[in-house]
């Protein structure tokens, strides 16, 4: 069953123009350290960093909070599955707040969709709950 929806367009432009302000200062307060290699490593910087942040807005949404009830931007982190295909790992506040969605006997499983056409990225997310497997 679906337990939360959300979706979040960001302008690359503007967030190359934060980063050009800020810096590693605004990095590090919204992006976790794999986010942040990932998007030093790319020639795309501002594109792989407004993805992320779209990913973040989405997620936030998704939960039903917003970045409010102990939910910070580093509490969700944009990560690869084996396959490659992208998810969200949740910690702190975030992760609490899934708990708090997902009822008992499921599990969540967080599907993320990320595309971007300059000057826009775009993040989807879908929290579903599932069956828990038994042990």
């Amino acid at each position: 069953m679906i337990v939360g929806v959300g979706s979040d367009l960001c302008d690359i432009r503007r967030l190359a123009a934060v980063l050009e302000r800020h810096g590693d200062r605004f990095a590090a307060r919204c992006f976790t350290a794999v986010e942040r290699a990932k998007a030093e490593r790319r020639a795309d910087r501002a594109g792989t960093y407004a993805k992320r942040f779209a990913a973040k807005e989405a997620c936030a949404k998704a939960l039903g909070t917003g970045l409010r009830h102990g939910v910070f931007w580093r509490d969700m982190g944009v990560v690869n599955r084996p396959s490659g295909q992208p998810t969200m790992l949740l910690t702190g506040g975030a992760l609490l707040r899934l708990g708090a969605i997902v009822p008992a006997g499921h599990e969540a499983v967080i599907h993320l969709s990320l595309t971007d056409e300059h000057p826009y990225a775009q993040a989807f997310v879908v929290i579903e709950a599932v069956p828990s497997r038994p042990a």
